[in-house]
């Protein structure tokens, strides 16, 4: 199965869970899979990192903040201006 790799938009952004997969993260930071795994490992992600046994995810809040995505307002759904 191909992973896809082209860039996330703002509003699939908006559209992710609480929590993401490391693969997802790379992705919307347009890392690459051994990359993405090395820094975990290595406790330098860009993000802070959640661990199930195995697995990483990442708080999505905290991924779109460090891409400089704006935050919704608490209660209000995220709205995107379109183009």
């Amino acid at each position: 199965m191909a992973t896809k790799t082209e860039a996330f938009t703002i509003r699939e952004l908006y559209n992710l869970p609480a929590a993401v997969d490391l693969m997802t993260a790379a992705r919307a930071l347009h890392m690459g899979r051994m990359t993405a795994y090395e820094l975990a490992r290595r406790g330098e992600f860009p993000c802070r990192l959640l661990r199930y046994g195995g697995t990483y995810r990442v708080v999505t809040a905290e991924l779109l903040e460090l891409l400089g995505v704006p935050l919704p307002e608490r209660g209000r759904p995220a709205t995107v201006e379109s183009t």
